[in-house]
This record gives C-alpha cells, structure tokens and sequence, in this order.
C-alpha cells in the first residue's frame, strides 16, 4: 500500500507539468490576495513556494509550460550534486545543506530522485583549485578523499586516466533526476495546500508592481510579494534590468549504450564525474536507471532565445564528445547514441546565483543566474529566496546581489 501510494505521488508529480487536472490545484477554489506568488516553477521557484508554504504562507506557484518542462533549465534526465567549489566555501556549504532535503524528497518518492554515487574530479595534478576544495572541505568538517594516479586507475578501471596524478572523491554525493524531482516537489506543495497554475504572465511594465500582476489572459493576481523564478526567461520579463545581465547559452548532452551485458559503466562502478582537462571540463554519468552512460561539454555554447532555440543536436557536439570519450573511455567511443538533448544554461555574468529584491519595486524578488551548477542547491536557494521575500534574511549575501552582476560574461564559479 505505501508503495502504491509513492508511485500515485510521483504519477500525480508528472501529470502536473503535463496537463494540470484537477486533483494538482487546491482543495478549494481560491481568490482574493495570496501572501506570495512565485512564477517559475522549475527547481528554484519549486523550493522556494515550497519554503514559502512551509512559513505558513499561502502560496500561488505559476508556469508558461509546466514544472521541469521540456525547454527549462531544470527539465532533462540528471544533474550532478557534489560540493568541491575549489576555495568557493560558500557553494560547498550550499550543497551541504540542499543533499539532506533531497535525500528526504527521495525517501518519499516513489521511484529515486538521488542516487547516491559518489562523485570524482580528476586532472594531471593538484592545483590552486583542487587545494582550495580540500581546504574548504576541511574547514567545513566534511569528508572528502584525495587521490593519486594509481589510486584512480585502481578503483575506476572503466576510465583511461593517462596524464593524470590527481583526483578528489566525494562520498555521499552523487546524481539528481532533475525533472521527476522538480515534478514531485510540486505534487507535494499542492498536496499540502498550495496551489499550482499553468498560466504565463505578463512582462512587468515601467508602472511600479505594488500588489498586482497581469496574466497573458488579462487576469489580475494580488499578492504581498511576488517571486520571479524564470530562468531564461528572466530576462524578456525584464529587459531593460536583465536583459544585458543574464546569458541563457546552448548546452548540449548525450547518451550512449555500452555493450550487451556490460556493467563497467553501471552506477557503483562509475561514479559522476568531471575531467578538468586543463580548463575544458568534460562531465558525466553512469548508466542511471537503463538510459546511457551521459557526457557533457560544460564550456558556455552559443547565445539563445529560449523561446525560439533550435533543440536539434549539432554533429560538431557529437563529434567532440566522441573525440574526449576516445582518449577517456574508449570501449564507449563507437558505440551507438541512444539520445541527445539541447538545453541552456542560464547564466550570470560571474556565475553568481541572483537572489535580490528588485531595485525599484520592493514587492518583487529577482531569483536567477543559476548557471548551469545551480540545480543542486535547490532547497538553500528556495530557503534563502523564501525569507528575502518575507523580510527575514538576517544576513544577505553581497554575491547574490543585482549589484554585483555585470553586463561582460566571466564565469568565475565552477
């Protein structure tokens, strides 16, 4: 019966993003004022209703398209969790705090949101940034495991680690499965009486946002604060404040099939990984759940439009994936592609997340710049966001401001 009761959970999950029926919106039917309104509900609007309702607030979350969909930064199959930031201590505590509540969404659910595969970085040798990810790991009383090159080879036989002397291993970390996460998430924060519409709305206009916003049907919605979560979006909602100040780029993954029978590449065998190769850091997966050992290029890809961004695959990604797999993980370099998928990133100029009130309408919460690492810290970016918008953020992190995003892209955070 508790099983039959996760699985209903996670079909309901999936249905919300699909379709909305009715058993997705609130017991009742609601109007007149909500205490919050967040749009975007992808994993950091998602966390945030969520931490919002959990203040005991009534909570309204909309989105264009549904939780997680297809063309969201936080659709798709996986995302690594892991903590190393090189010396950026403030991420590693960040991830510290979301693996928790990600582990309990997970015990709730009826199929895995986390799976806990541990996670390794390699590179020829241990540098500023490697030292700076002990360091911090260190000083936050955190486990992490330092690794030669015949340590490496010994306990990963399924990567060709040519060249390379140094490795960091993450216990206790590992993968997330992005869109049933997200889908799940809000199945619960409607379960638990808030209320979930798929509806867009309107760009906010040079009129101050007070207590109303507009719909893309014309109805009015009233609230206290409203909390902008739009990724990609965020800067068509606000074009003259984001516009020049979030960078969505084209991002491109695939999968491929090992060979009949062969687990080298199955979770627990391989861990998630990245190869920093000198600063052009490939990553990836294992076999997660039957779908293809996954791989990445993470260097920034082309300037998109979400809205109108092509998600046909280039042969020129495929290629070069090809390529790094034939140096890294031979057996898998001719074999057969099962699937590809274009997503974006949707970056700050600095690859700081924005979490900031907006400079002129104190009822609106800018919420962004997750940057293509920011998935994993969905629970500390929602709780943060959560008590900015309610007036209770003790201390503000000066990094998280619209101050300190610039108009030049220069990531610094990786």
């Amino acid at each position: 019966m508790a099983e039959m009761t996760r699985r209903s959970l996670i079909l309901t999950g999936a249905a919300a993003a699909a379709t909305l029926p009715g058993s997705l919106r609130a017991q009742s039917p609601r109007s007149g004022r909500w205490d919050a309104v967040v749009i975007g509900a992808g994993v950091f609007g998602a966390w945030t209703a969520k931490k919002l309702q959990e203040a005991g607030k009534r909570v309204l979350l909309l989105d264009a398209w549904g939780p997680a969909h297809a063309r969201a930064s936080s659709g798709g199959e996986s995302r690594l969790i892991r903590a190393g930031y090189g010396a950026d201590a403030i991420y590693t505590r960040m991830a510290w705090e979301s693996l928790p509540e990600w582990r309990a969404l997970s015990g709730r659910a009826g199929l895995p949101i986390f799976h806990e595969i541990g996670v390794l970085f390699f590179a020829p040798r241990i540098d500023d940034y490697f030292r700076g990810a002990i360091e911090a790991h260190r000083q936050l009383g955190h486990p992490i495991e330092v690794l030669d090159g015949a340590a490496l080879r010994r306990r990963f036989p399924s990567i060709d680690f040519t060249g390379i002397d140094a490795g960091l291993y993450e216990p206790g970390f590992g993968a997330l499965m992005a869109r049933r996460a997200v889908q799940t998430l809000v199945a619960e924060f409607v379960r638990a009486g808030g209320e979930y519409r798929q509806e867009a709305v309107q760009p906010p206009t040079d009129a101050p946002v007070r207590d109303t916003i507009l719909t893309a049907t014309g109805e009015i919605i009233t609230a206290n604060v409203f909390v902008f979560a739009c990724g990609p979006w965020l800067g068509k909602l606000f074009p003259d404040l984001l516009g020049r100040r979030i960078f969505p780029t084209r991002q491109e993954v695939f999968f491929f099939a090992p060979e009949a029978g062969d687990t080298s590449y199955a979770p627990g065998r391989l861990p998630g990984w990245a190869d920093f190769n000198d600063g052009d850091i490939y990553y990836g997966f294992p076999d997660l759940e039957g779908r293809g050992f996954k791989i990445a290029h993470d260097a920034h890809g082309a300037p998109v439009d979400p809205d109108t961004n092509d998600r046909a695959f280039s042969r020129q990604a495929l290629a070069d994936v090809r390529a790094f797999m034939a140096r890294r993980f031979p057996r898998l370099a001719t074999r057969p592609m099962t699937e590809a998928r274009v997503c974006q990133y949707e970056n700050s100029s600095n690859g700081d997340f924005l979490i900031d009130l907006h400079p002129r309408w104190e009822s609106v919460v800018l919420v962004g710049g997750g940057s293509g690492h920011g998935f994993k810290h969905g629970p500390a970016v929602g709780r943060y966001a959560a008590e900015l918008a309610l007036g209770r953020l003790a201390t503000p992190e000066p990094r998280f401001s619209l101050a300190t995003k610039a108009e030049q892209a220069n990531r610094a955070v990786h």
